[in-house]
């Protein structure tokens, strides 16, 4: 904002005539005194801070201070300072900034004058202000580059920035100081304004070679106390060969410019000369010390030299500009000068509002009243064009609030939750107090970080899961899943068994975890009968800083399949003896005769049995319970019922596929234990003459089948030899006799063997073949027979005709 103008200026301003007509009228109309007081003052005083006695000055009672209603007058916006009538005293009211109200004008000072009424007095009162230190000196860029040629002669200048310090006269700029070096030294000018700058002169020759980069500090002090100072760093960059450097016709180029001049309008030229020839003689121009502000004012013709405007001049902004210039050859030799140039206002602008930090993202556990940004909001107009108000939009959990002129604090105003927000647009406005009002906004994005704040949930809290019995090793059984609502690695969940153990063994060796993808896979194939069910916990764990867990509960529950079949229990199948039920012939229908127990390992329907018969001797006189197995008379018994009756029964479960076993059940119908002794005898041996025989019946047919083989493994070598010699016999070239073995002939296309044999053997059902021998006596109901009593001649007949019409069949198949 532009420094208001002193007091006393605006007196002069006020016309000659204006001034007399009042003094004349004064003079004659009351009784006019008129005093002058002259106080100095430091700035940055204290409101309420005493500048001094202006009645004791003036020579004034308080009384009269006080009836002739002493007031002070000011034509200033800003009321500086106050009366205290009662004390007489002069107070500062409102804070005094040098640098504000008086800019680099010195001495600076403000002017207003005490009146008092009947008799009427005018006193005039000047408060002159001290400067006091507090700015430091400061560069416009934080760095400067410099390319020196290695040949650069001793005694070369090369221009810096210069420094600014808005205090003034001892507290202002100094002085720069230059690191120590041992190629550069400082030499330090004054211009005409008094404005300090500086320039690097070359002590000793460069080496590129040894020193290819220099790195310098350039420190700018003032002469306060304490004493303040800015540094700017200064790099070299040493290049190689060249000779003179250019040359400019003028130190210093002034100009002038108008506010809003359009683009690319014409400034002033700066011109520079090189003795030296071809490319080392050619010049380019280029700003030195321009900051980005001023790079989008003004351009230069790096060919020509000729300065234009690039940007928008603004008389608010800045009132003079000053460019360093430099004149660069083709070698790095550079020569500098100056250019100001002076702007003519022609009018003003709205709000501009600066952003001076700003924290993004902000993490979301932050508390409230936490600062987000600092606003520096700056209207360059004066008067009530330049009163800025700041608000912000009233949905966002934001306020601003202003602590000092000119700057607002943006601060959080209740508690952050990113998962429900997680990124905000604030919108800033700034509006000035002119007619029409300027506007201007500026929108914040504002990212909300992530804290660990939420554990994995997992969907479910106890999850069910099926599997086959018998299954694969690898099969999937269930996939867990969890959701975290924070994000990247505090949302990156893994999942763990708990321990847990499943029949003494620890859980780990049935089924697998994927750590990431939560898919629970068994091991190893399961089986129903030995385990049923297999319950653990799973915990998701989230990668935050400390971790945050769940936990969930899983119950696998292992499915019976139909493998096993079901078991006899009774009767008891034995290998050598026989156990038969008997059944007295005076039996009734119903009669109880036996029960079939079986059971099956598996459960569920796979485990529901069902009994039938399967096969017996007398269909019309047994039938066995579906459901329970016992084997019960339909009919009454009679005397034409066989003394022996073999029934087998079939047990089946209802799987799908269903499994059965079979069982053997002899009864004896009779009313006495010695009644069936000789059937059974019978029935036993018949039995194992019957398992002879079958073993026998397989064995030839192993025998012959050999022989057959045999014989045509031999009938193809033989034929092959044949082939063999009547090859030799042919390429021998003697004559060739066909030779055919009898009985042999391939016209037929019907292989080595013509004739085919089939072997039958049978047997009558009556056939008898052992005798029966009784070892122990049987209860009631259960008859006990050894077949492992001897043969009788009848059987060792019998086996020896088998043997003997077997020995023939083989002698046939050998003959053929």
């Amino acid at each position: 904002m532009a420094p208001e103008k002193p007091n006393h200026i605006r007196w002069i301003k006020c016309s000659v005539g204006h001034i007399f007509l009042l003094f004349f009228f004064l003079c004659f109309i009351c009784h006019f005194a008129v005093g002058h007081l002259r106080y100095s003052i430091p700035e940055e005083m204290k409101r309420g801070s005493v500048i001094g006695n202006v009645a004791q000055d003036l020579g004034l009672d308080l009384k009269k201070l006080r009836s002739g209603r002493a007031r002070i007058v000011s034509g200033e916006r800003i009321q500086y300072v106050e009366l205290k009538e009662d004390k007489g005293l002069l107070v500062v009211k409102e804070r005094i900034d040098r640098e504000q109200l008086c800019g680099d004008t010195t001495p600076c000072s403000f002017s207003f004058e005490i009146i008092l009424e009947n008799p009427m007095e005018l006193h005039q009162i000047t408060v002159e202000i001290k400067d006091i230190n507090d700015n430091s000196p400061m560069f416009k860029r934080d760095r400067m580059d410099f390319e020196i040629s290695e040949s650069a002669t001793v005694g070369a200048r090369f221009s810096l920035i210069s420094a600014e310090d808005l205090d003034v006269g001892v507290n202002g700029l100094r002085e720069y100081l230059l690191s120590d070096n041992d190629y550069f030294i400082l030499k330090q000018h004054s211009n005409a304004d008094g404005k300090k700058y500086a320039e690097m002169i070359l002590q000793n020759p460069l080496d590129r070679e040894t020193n290819p980069n220099l790195s310098l500090k350039l420190i700018a002090v003032d002469g306060g106390t304490p004493q303040r100072s800015g540094t700017v760093n200064i790099n070299i960059l040493i290049l190689d060969v060249n000779d003179n450097a250019p040359i400019f016709n003028q130190s210093v180029y002034k100009a002038v410019v108008t506010e809003m001049s359009p683009k690319e309008t014409y400034v002033i030229t700066v011109n520079a000369s090189d003795k030296d020839s071809g490319s080392n003689g050619l010049i380019t121009y280029y700003f030195s010390d321009l900051d980005s502000a001023l790079g989008e004012l003004f351009i230069i013709d790096e060919n020509t030299g000729i300065i234009s405007v690039k940007g928008d001049i603004d008389y608010e902004k800045d009132k003079k500009y000053e460019l360093r210039i430099d004149a660069k050859d083709q070698g790095g030799l550079t020569d500098s000068s100056k250019v100001v140039i002076e702007v003519i206002d022609v009018n003003d602008n709205a709000p501009i509002i600066n952003v001076m930090s700003f924290t993004s993202p902000l993490s979301e556990d932050s508390p409230p009243g936490t600062t987000i940004g600092i606003i520096n909001v700056k209207d360059l107009d004066s008067g009530d064009n330049g009163k800025v108000s700041c608000t912000i939009e009233n949905n966002a959990p934001f306020k601003i609030k202003s602590n000092l002129r000119d700057y607002y604090t943006l601060i959080t105003d209740s508690v952050l939750d990113r998962e429900s927000v997680s990124v905000y647009n604030i919108t800033v406005f700034a509006t000035d107090s002119g007619v029409p009002p300027l506007s201007a906004k500026i929108t914040l994005h504002l990212k909300i970080s992530d804290v660990n704040d939420n554990a994995p949930v997992f969907l479910q809290s106890f999850y069910t899961a099926y599997i086959r019995e018998n299954n694969s090793p690898g099969t999937s059984v269930l996939t867990l899943s969890a959701k975290d609502p924070d994000e990247k690695q505090h949302a990156r969940i893994s999942y763990t068994l708990e321990q847990a153990t499943v029949a003494g063994s620890p859980i780990s060796e049935y089924i697998s975890l994927n750590i990431e993808s939560g898919v629970i896979e068994a091991i190893r194939s399961l089986d129903y009968e030995q385990i049923k069910e297999l319950v653990f916990v799973v915990k998701a764990q989230d990668g935050g800083s400390p971790p945050l867990s769940s936990n969930a509960t899983v119950k696998i529950l292992i499915q019976d399949q139909n493998d096993n079949p079901p078991q006899i229990l009774y009767p008891v199948q034995t290998g050598g003896a026989m156990v038969a039920e008997m059944v007295p012939r005076s039996a009734d229908v119903g009669y109880l005769v036996a029960k079939v127990v079986a059971v099956d390992v598996d459960s569920g329907q796979n485990a529901w049995l069902s009994y039938k018969l399967q096969k017996t001797t007398d269909r019309a006189l047994f039938e066995v319970g579906l459901q329970n197995g016992e084997i019960r008379t339909i009919r009454q018994v009679t005397d034409k019922d066989a003394v022996k009756q073999r029934l087998i029964v079939i047990v089946e479960d209802n799987g799908q596929p269903s499994r059965s076993a079979t069982v053997i059940v002899n009864v004896a119908v009779a009313d006495s234990f010695p009644d069936v002794l000789s059937e059974f005898t019978d029935f036993s041996h018949d039995k194992e003459y019957n398992d002879n025989l079958t073993f026998y019946l397989v064995l030839a047919l192993a025998v012959v089948s050999f022989l057959f083989i045999t014989c045509l493994v031999v009938i193809i070598s033989v034929k092959i030899y044949r082939w063999r010699q009547s090859r030799i016999l042919y390429h021998s070239n003697l004559p060739v006799i066909p030779y055919y073995p009898p009985r042999y002939s391939d016209t037929l296309g019907t292989g080595t063997l013509p004739h085919v044999y089939n072997y039958e053997v049978c047997r009558t059902t009556d056939s008898r073949k052992s005798d029966i021998k009784f070892c122990r006596a049987g209860s009631q109901n259960l008859l006990n027979m050894d077949s492992s009593c001897t043969g009788t001649m009848q059987r060792i007949q019998s086996e020896k005709s088998i043997l003997d019409e077997t020995d023939s069949h083989l002698e046939v198949g050998q003959r053929s």
